[in-house]
């Protein structure tokens, strides 16, 4: 049996989401020691020998699940441990099919499928006849672009999208870049779509309360290592070919909320001398797993004298004691502060939410290549 995940190139078949009601919404973080569960390792999709497709939904107190959209299954099992097994007829012709399963009358997304996030339902509330400043106002516009770059990390096509600067593309001037990475759960739309980060950018440069650079939001949802490598290797000398921008740590930021934070500490720390801002968003390594502690007490040490010597402003950043990694940063912080990297800390109240971290962007921001 050939397995591929849905964020590879299929041969035969390639799966597309068009329905945006999810039963199964992941957050930017799991906080807490839940027990493992069959769904964390689960394959959702795989392509058989013999041409048909197997779907797979963690649903254990789920009575009757069936596959929908323009697939169907003709072989529907649940195995004991909670997952439904669908498969459909074989030699399916290739070609993309939108999918969903009805599970007890419901229709729900496959939450291990990636794109999910895209699809994702969202409300804006806001004071009538206010204009915060994450909306879009009446001024000149930047292009969000979506670009699709070759990842040797991951051996597959990978995606992110790009805000550029009113007026990018009838200047010569190089700009900085900001690399700004989405939580868990979500991928590269999460901060162009729920963050608000191009209406974000538009204002702040209208206003001229920032310095003209460009925002890179990739797609972080791989192992945070993989990431690391993906984001240096692959991404970074991407844009600093295709684009019109400075290719020196003194013009590069990086930020990244939640699991996106653990991201930016990963890069950090493995590649120390690459960025000079840096903004950890909600997040650090769980008390509750000492080995972390000690495996990166080791790898900070290493790392402290590049780090001090490119680091230009360093900040850890949260959202109060609603806020479920709070106590995650300090000690992750304290770390750095062990071997002499300083670093600042903001806290404002409003929880593991997106509020907080559009206030964390707004804020860095202003900061950055100054």
């Amino acid at each position: 049996m050939k397995k591929f995940s849905i964020s590879e190139k299929l041969p035969c078949l390639f799966i597309l989401f068009v329905f945006s009601i999810g039963a199964s919404q992941l957050h930017a973080q799991n906080f807490g020691n839940r027990p493992k569960t069959p769904n964390d390792d689960l394959v959702s999709f795989e392509m058989n020998d013999d041409g048909s497709a197997t779907f797979r939904l963690y649903a254990p107190d789920a009575t009757k699940v069936e596959l929908g959209g323009d697939v169907r299954a003709e072989k529907i099992e649940r195995a004991d441990n909670g997952v439904w097994i669908l498969t459909t007829a074989a030699d399916i012709d290739p070609s993309a099919y939108r999918y969903y399963f009805h599970v007890d009358g419901m229709k729900v997304n496959d939450p291990k499928n990636p794109m999910v996030p895209d699809f994702r339902p969202m409300v804006e509330i806001v004071p009538e006849d206010e204009t915060l400043f994450w909306q879009k106002k009446d001024v000149p516009h930047g292009l969000m672009s979506i670009v699709y770059y070759e990842s040797n990390a991951t051996n597959s096509t990978r995606r992110l999208f790009v805000w550029t600067p009113p007026g990018y593309f009838g200047d010569t001037k190089k700009l900085p870049v900001l690399y700004l990475l989405h939580g868990g759960g979500d991928n590269d739309s999460n901060w162009p779509g729920q963050g608000k980060a191009g209406w974000i950018m538009d204002n702040l440069f209208a206003e001229g309360k920032i310095e003209p650079m460009i925002v890179v939001m990739p797609d972080g949802s791989i192992p945070t290592h993989t990431f690391a490598e993906d984001l240096v290797k692959n991404i970074v000398p991407y844009i600093e070919s295709n684009f019109r921008v400075y290719n020196d740590a003194d013009h590069r930021a990086l930020a990244g909320l939640s699991m996106g934070g653990l991201e930016v500490l990963e890069t950090m720390i493995y590649y120390p001398d690459k960025f000079s801002y840096i903004n950890v968003m909600s997040s650090g390594w769980w008390t509750s797993q000492p080995a972390n502690y000690e495996k990166y007490d080791e790898l900070i040490e290493k790392a402290a004298p590049a780090l001090n010597s490119t680091l230009n402003y360093f900040i850890f950043t949260c959202g109060g004691s609603a806020d479920g990694a709070s106590n995650n940063t300090p000690p992750t912080r304290a770390l750095f502060t062990k071997h002499g990297v300083e670093s600042d800390f903001s806290s404002m109240e409003g929880g593991h939410t997106m509020y907080v971290w559009r206030h964390d962007l707004r804020s860095f921001t202003q900061k950055i290549f100054k």
